[in-house]
C-alpha cells in the first residue's frame, strides 16, 4: 500500500494538471473573443473534466491491480 506522502503528492500533481488545463482553456477562450464569464465557464468545465478523467483512470487501474 502506498504511503501517505505518495498519495498526497499524486493528488497535488493531479490538481495542478487540472488547474493548468483550466487556465489554458480560459486563455484560449479569451483569445477567441469570449467574455470573462464564458471563459470562466470553459475553465470550470475543463477542470471538472480533468478531475473526472483522473478518477476514472484511477478506478480502472485499481480494479485491474486487484
Amino acid at each position: 500500500m502506498p504511503s501517505l506522502a505518495v498519495i498526497l503528492l499524486t493528488t497535488a500533481l493531479i490538481v495542478m494538471v487540472a488547474l493548468l488545463a483550466a487556465v489554458g482553456a480560459a486563455k484560449l477562450s479569451r483569445i477567441e473573443g469570449a467574455t470573462y464569464p464564458a471563459a470562466l465557464r470553459h475553465a470550470a468545465t475543463t477542470f471538472a473534466a480533468v478531475l473526472t478523467l483522473a478518477a476514472a483512470v484511477t478506478a480502472a487501474l485499481a480494479q485491474c491491480a486487484s
